[in-house]
């Protein structure tokens, strides 16, 4: 689970991205994709309906309590508010970490993933290792991934799936209440709605 670089892991990702765009090049040779859609398709996912919306929502729950309120009860609901719905994201439950309580996200059986907030998954999200290993051993794995809790804070871990998919509220930085949510939802990392970073 480590970040460092695994070179065999390298390998396998350049494999796969070749592999990828081999079948890309052959759809749209024959006319089953459209280049340019698959471009629009892709700038979506990777510029607007990303992790930046996330962050935005999380900026907005930390400067308007009734907002949080509203997200904490209600997420699919909340987030329609600022315009963030639809596919993989119409089961979505907001949970917040606190000084007691440190919360981790999953998906045991594949990758769901809540996409109109958090964009695509990221690769380390879908391994076997990180799927079998976060439920198991948590907080080795948030040791990996930079986290050092207390031991009197409790980690719980959400397992995402097709009925509802899941994503952390992080507790808000100190020193921030002058900012205003522009600015905080700069401090916002997708790792931080998934549990393995801290803002």
């Amino acid at each position: 689970m480590s970040h460092d670089h695994n070179h065999e892991h390298d390998e396998e990702e350049s494999g796969i991205a070749l592999r990828v765009k081999a079948l890309e090049q052959i759809l749209i040779e024959k006319n089953v994709v459209n280049a340019e859609a698959l471009d629009e398709f892709v700038d979506i996912f990777e510029n607007r309906v990303g992790p930046q919306n996330g962050a935005r929502v999380v900026a907005r729950a930390w400067s308007d309590p009734k907002f949080r309120q509203r997200l904490l009860d209600n997420g699919v609901d909340a987030t329609a508010e600022l315009g963030f719905s639809g596919l993989q994201g119409e089961h979505l439950k907001v949970v917040e970490n606190t000084d007691e309580v440190h919360n981790v996200v999953v998906c045991t059986l594949c990758s769901c993933y809540p996409w109109p907030v958090l964009g695509l998954p990221p690769v380390w999200y879908k391994s076997q290792a990180y799927r079998s290993r976060v439920v198991r051993e948590p907080k080795q794995v948030l040791l990996e991934f930079g986290i050092t809790l207390p031991d009197s804070k409790k980690i719980r871990v959400w397992d995402s799936n097709a009925d509802l998919r899941y994503m952390v509220l992080p507790q808000r930085p100190e020193g921030t209440e002058h900012l205003g949510q522009d600015a905080l939802a700069e401090l916002v990392t997708r790792d931080g709605m998934i549990g393995t970073a801290l803002v």
